[in-house]
């Protein structure tokens, strides 16, 4: 049903395959996007997201308060007036 296709890669300029496999499980995860990317560049592209995990810097934390118990935490973005913050333990209660 699905054949191997030769793809450019939208950040090296380099042609990939995009295998049968690879289409299979693209379809059965509901993706309807073919890959922009090459293997390599994916690869970079995460590796960059996470900030490499030798030159990852810590993250800035914020100081707050819990919605939902009062109990003073810390969170990985600035609180707003307008949304809840919830400490780890309400926050796990609630999903």
């Amino acid at each position: 049903m699905y054949e191997d296709k030769v793809l450019v890669c939208k950040d090296c300029g380099r042609e990939f395959v995009f295998t049968a496999g690879e289409q299979e499980f693209y379809a059965e995860r509901g993706f309807q996007n073919e890959p922009a990317r090459c293997k390599e560049c994916r690869d970079a592209r995460k590796a960059s997201r996470r900030g490499g995990m030798s030159s990852r810097q810590p993250r800035q934390m914020y100081d707050a308060v819990c919605a939902a118990c009062g109990a003073p935490t810390k969170v990985p973005f600035e609180p707003r007036n307008d949304r809840p913050v919830y400490c780890s333990d309400c926050y796990q209660a609630r999903r």
